[in-house]
Formats: C-alpha cells, structure tokens, sequence
C-alpha cells in the first residue's frame, strides 16, 4: 500500500488536504485535512449578541448572506418573534440571489475547468471543452461573470451591499424596497433568466425544472444544442461520472427559503426514504479533531478548544452526525429531501454521484429562478420590513438555514445578556467531515474509495471531480 498526499487544491475556496491510502491501483482509504483554524465562536463569547451579525458574514466573503441568515434566525428563535412577512421575502431573495450566484460560480469557474485538462486530450469534446471552460480565458467565463455580477446588483436594492450585509436583522430586513427598487429586482432577475435560458440551458428555465426522469434528461440533452448543461452532460456521460463519487446516500436539508407560508423547499431526511428532522439528533464526535473536550457534543453544548498536538486527530473539522450517522449535505440533498422527481430517480439509479450533485445544482438554478420572480412582485412597499427586537438575558436558540453548499447552523447561548457561547456547522462541515469515534469516514473520505490511481501517483482528474462535486467553502468548515 501506498501513500497519496494531494494539496493544496486550486480553484476551492480555502485551504484543503487529501491523504490517500492506495492499495493495487485504487484508492482504498481518504482522509480530508481542513488546515486552517479560524476561532470566529471564540471571539463571538462575551460579546452582546447582536454583534453576532456584524462578525459571522466575515466569516466567508463568498457565502457571507447565508451566515447571516443563520445568525438573523437564531437571534430571531431566542426572542420567540416571527419576521415581517415583507421582510421574510426579502430575506429569502437576498438568500437565493447569493445561492443562484454561488451555483453558476462553481459550475463555470470552479467544476467545468477540470474537462479542459491535458489529460482528457483526445476525448472527442476535449478542444470544445478547452475553448468553452479553460481557466481564465475560457469563453463561459466571458459570459458568466457579466451575468453573475448584474444579478448580485440585486442585493444593492434588497440589501445594501454585498459581501457582509448588515440588513438581514431578526425582526425582518432593515432596507425597505419602494416600487421603483422592486421594479430594478424584477428587470435584473428578468435579464439573469436570459442569460440562463440562452447560455446554460439552451430551453425555458420551465423546461428544464420538470424533466422528471433520467430517461427524459437524456433525451432532452440528446437534442438540439442545449447550451453549457447539456455539454456538461455529454462529458458526464462519456466519462461515466454518474457511477462516481458515490458517498453513502443519506441526504439532509433543514429547509429553504423560509417564507411566509412555508418553505419553498421543505426540511428533512431521506436515508433509504423520508424522515422527519429533529436538529436534537445532531452531535458533533471529535475523535479525530485537533479540538480538546468531550469526544461527543450536541452543537448547543458545543466547545471549540484547540489541541493541536491532539493523538490520531488530521484535522480541525470536527464529524457532525445525525442520530450517530454520517450525512451529506448540499444542492443534491435538498432536492432529495423534496421530493423533486428527477433528482430521486438519478438517485435510484446511479446513487448519489458527481454528475447528480451537478445536475441537481442547475436544477435549482432553474428552480429558483422563477419563484424569485414571483417573491418580487409580492413585496408590498407600504408595508413593514422589520421590527425591533428585544433580546432575553437568558436563553437558548438555533438558527438552520440552507447555503448554496448546504445545511448552515448557528447554535448561540445567552448569559446575563452576553453570548457564552456560539457554534456553527457549516455545510462543508458535514461533507468534508473526518471519522467519529467509531471509525465511520465522512461524506468525502467515503466517496473517493475505489476511484483508481495511476501507477505512476499522479493525481488523477477524477479526485479532483469528487472534490468538486461537493462544492467545499473551507474557510466555512472551522471557526
């Protein structure tokens, strides 16, 4: 047997690490190091609790809008007050603009570049895939970041800026949208369903959400020219990346998109068929984290102690689990849990794989997209946006939401009117998570078991696909 070690990777947000154990051209065992320790949960202890909304948006500059929707919800929770119903949809549109943002971002920039690898020369969609995807000069990158950028001009009307918004309060949205504003929303959300519809999709944004069966995305990819998602699915499957990087296939999502009627995309499990969530069943096992403690905590006990000279420990990931048991989370999950017909199927057939976590991600571009159109043109201007809030001396709150990459918690005590502790899963948390106490390897590890390994130890580009599939935001993963 011998020994992989692959890092840095490029185009990931963070600093990651992967040990590989390679046992007759395979991989027989992985490890996943997050190296970089932030302490955003120290620093928040002894602070008034609502600075909580100026310090974790720094946290990340790529998904700083979904922390502080976690950290807005759980200030909401501890004050036991529900936002305005305007301020609820101007939350989840300044959400949902960040996720649609951070899909779009991952599939041209981050994912699609690894097909213009010198590796895959002579496959007969290699020069394409070159022209079309090379990092930097690619020409979807022409298109995209253009496209990207007026749709975040959107959180300029519903939230003032971004990255680190401070309007995403607990009583609702501290920017009022006037008609004018909610008219801007409208045109930009308008022309980014353009772009999508001529450059990603090749067909209506409708089109594409109600495919329902593998069968059916394979006819409709086998048409005419279906823009970037239908080249991505020629490669999917010329590659046969939908019977690779299969994890275990249990899926969670706490819920999207809170609104005044309900989630758009509802909570729950699915391992082996849907569950029922309870976030009392999460606990985070330290066995094999740089951290100090007791090896087994629910978030809302939660510590974060560093012990770098920790034995047996590779990582300053700690291993959340539900009910004992390892959980992936992400764009895949939430459409799982949902119940949406094609991503159940792709499930069914092929397991949960890099080319479904893909296809799922632009699902929800195609998703969301439209019920942002519609969230917009509800927004009443005459009506609140937000209310005060008054925060107890004592208590106890969790605030669950759901980032482009997944399940996002913030766990937050309050002590004579001062924060005594904090704790934050993060999606990459779960996905990137190293092995609990009793040795069952995270999300990641377990995916890239078996993929094979070149006599020479190169690195093949399909870890890389299994690593980018999850999407990982490592400055996310530990704080």
């Amino acid at each position: 047997m011998s020994r992989l070690v692959v890092g840095p990777f490029n185009r990931v947000e963070g600093d990651l690490e992967v040990t590989l154990d390679v046992d007759d051209g395979r991989i027989a065992a992985a490890r996943v190091n997050s190296p970089l320790f932030r302490g955003f949960e120290q620093i928040l202890i002894g602070k008034h609790p609502m600075d909580a909304l100026t310090f974790v948006p720094r946290i990340c500059g790529i998904c700083s809008v979904a922390q502080s929707a976690a950290a807005a919800s759980a200030l909401a929770a501890a004050a036991a007050i529900r936002p305005q119903p305007n301020g609820q949809i101007c939350a989840a549109l300044t959400l949902a603009v960040e996720n649609v943002a951070d899909h779009l971002s991952h599939f041209v920039l981050f994912f699609m570049p690894d097909f213009a690898r010198a590796e895959y020369a002579g496959r007969h969609w290699h020069a394409p895939m070159v022209r079309r995807f090379r990092a930097i000069s690619g020409e979807a990158r022409q298109e995209a970041l253009p496209a990207r950028a007026k749709l975040l001009q959107c959180l300029a009307f519903l939230a003032g800026k971004w990255p680190h918004t401070g309007s995403l309060q607990p009583g609702g949205t501290a920017q009022p949208v006037g008609p004018s504003e909610r008219l801007r929303i409208y045109a930009l959300l308008r022309e980014f369903r353009a772009f999508a519809e001529r450059v990603l999709f090749g067909a209506s944004l409708e089109a594409v959400a109600s495919i329902e069966t593998t069968s059916a995305l394979r006819a409709w990819a086998g048409q005419a020219t279906r823009g970037d998602f239908g080249r991505f699915l020629m490669v999917a499957d010329d590659l046969d990346l939908w019977h690779c990087g299969r994890a275990d296939d249990r899926f969670l999502s706490y819920g999207a998109y809170a609104l005044p009627e309900g989630h758009l995309f509802p909570g729950g499990v699915w391992d082996g068929g849907a569950q029922a969530f309870d976030a009392a069943e999460i606990a985070e096992d330290v066995s094999h984290a740089w951290m100090g403690g007791e090896e087994v905590l629910a978030p809302s006990a939660g510590v974060t102690e560093p012990q770098p000279d920790k034995a047996g420990a590779y990582t300053w990931c700690k291993a959340p689990r539900l009910r004992g048991r390892t959980m992936e989370v992400g764009a895949l999950a939430r459409q799982m849990v949902a119940g949406h017909p094609l991503v159940r199927d792709l499930v069914a057939q092929h397991g949960g794989s890099v080319a479904a976590r893909v296809v799922a991600r632009l699902l929800e571009i195609a998703l969301l997209v439209p019920a942002m159109e519609r969230w917009t043109l509800r927004i009443e201007p005459e009506q609140p946006f937000c209310d005060q809030v008054t925060l107890p001396d004592e208590g106890q709150a969790a605030g669950l939401v759901e980032a482009a990459r997944g399940s996002l918690g913030h766990w937050l005590s309050i002590r004579g009117g001062r924060l005594v502790r904090y704790q934050i899963v993060a999606p990459t948390t779960w996905n990137f998570s190293p092995r609990d106490r009793l040795g069952a390897p995270g999300p990641l590890e377990t995916a890239l078991v078996g993929l094979p390994v070149p006599a020479n130890g190169s690195v093949p580009a399909r870890v890389q696909h299994v690593v980018r599939s999850f999407d990982p935001c490592m400055v996310c993963t530990v704080h």
